[in-house]
């Protein structure tokens, strides 16, 4: 895509948004349902059910996704648009672009075999391996606009705030 047509697909939203800051607001949702007899939830995507269960590492059989990986690619997913997005806006050439995501996870937390290890991914490193002409300044840019722009990076810094509840019936 040209950076002239992504800008004119932009440029009412954005006028949009600066004159009606509340139309600018969006909750994401998404929603699972947890099968009734094995360890797995179906998560409803855009493209049909994501079947997400145990890493293989934590007794599931590897048949099913893990939530960690999706974390990882949502994160993937996310600096890789922010990444295109500001390539063409600056018209900076990007001949192929590939990202890595790894997250560490100490798995004893998640297990309960040690109650002071940490649940969770506690370091994550993202990488980008591009290919272009585009000068160093014009690629160090587009890194420093992705960490900017992207709502997934900027969630997981940012740790945002978490309602958790549990809504009950009588079966």
């Amino acid at each position: 895509m040209k950076s002239t047509a992504f800008l004119a697909i932009q440029a009412p939203l954005k006028d949009r948004y600066r004159k009606d800051a509340k139309s600018a607001l969006l909750t994401l949702k998404a929603r699972g349902d947890v099968d009734k007899s094995d360890i797995v939830c179906k998560v409803e995507t855009g493209r049909g059910l994501a079947s997400a269960g145990l890493h293989p590492m934590t007794g599931g059989t590897g048949r099913e996704l893990c939530s960690g990986d999706m974390l990882l690619e949502a994160l993937i997913a996310c600096a890789g648009v922010a990444m295109k997005a500001a390539a063409t806006v600056l018209d900076v050439p990007v001949k192929s672009m590939a990202i890595t995501a790894e997250g560490d996870v100490d798995l004893r937390g998640a297990l309960a075999v040690a109650d002071e290890v940490p649940v969770g991914i506690t370091d994550i490193r993202l990488t980008f391996d591009v290919v272009s002409d585009a000068p160093r300044d014009k690629l160090d840019q587009l890194l420093e606009l992705t960490e900017r722009y992207c709502v997934v990076y900027h969630t997981l810094r940012t740790a945002p705030k978490i309602d958790v509840r549990m809504q009950t019936a009588r079966a």
